[in-house]
């Protein structure tokens, strides 16, 4: 049980202090809020090539929900920054522009107008999402050690978001596309 009490006692100093943004750990939470407000912004450039590349509607319709869902999520970031008293900076985030490669890859080696190229987008954006709910996650709990309730709860917004998304992905693939594709491997042979 001491344990517990310990992280609750030390966010409670974190926010009674009043932090000057110093510490070691506020320095990462900054640097990590400028990565992940890249990779949003250049997310929000690879979606639409993405939306265009997707063969059936139901999956270029929750690509446009996402698009709408990432510029939210991009202004929460700057919210989040105003509330830091810092200016809104993005950082390259080296995992993103490989993830967004790697789509981009997955698309190019998919033949136009098939299934199979369906099951490359989602497991492509599957894979942003999983990045990006990892991010969050992880930039939420750090936001409520240093006692930023209010980052906190708008982080955990944007990740119960990106969960859901990551969610209608797994049910789009599930309900056809994953199983059209396989029959496209049957009529080649």
């Amino acid at each position: 049980m001491a344990q517990t009490k310990t992280p609750a006692s030390k966010s409670s100093r974190f926010a009674t202090e009043g932090n000057s943004g110093n510490t070691q750990l506020e320095k990462f939470f900054t640097d990590s809020l400028k990565d992940i407000y890249w990779a949003e912004k250049h997310l929000l450039k690879a979606l639409p090539k993405m939306q265009k590349a997707a063969t059936t509607e139901e999956l270029q319709s929750a690509i446009e929900e996402h698009i709408a869902q990432t510029e939210q999520h991009a202004t929460r970031l700057e919210q989040v920054f105003e509330i830091l008293g810092k200016k809104a900076q993005a950082k390259k985030c080296d995992a993103m522009e490989g993830l967004i490669k790697e789509g981009e890859t997955a698309v190019e080696e998919t033949e136009d107008g098939s299934m199979t190229r369906d099951v490359a987008i989602i497991v492509a954006a599957q894979k942003v999402e999983h990045y990006e709910i990892a991010t969050y996650g992880g930039l939420a709990q750090i936001a409520t050690t240093m006692g930023q309730d209010e980052i906190a709860q708008i982080l955990s917004q944007t990740l119960e978001e990106e969960k859901q998304t990551d969610r209608d992905l797994t049910e789009i693939a599930e309900n056809n596309i994953n199983w059209e594709a396989e029959q496209e491997g049957e009529e080649e042979e």
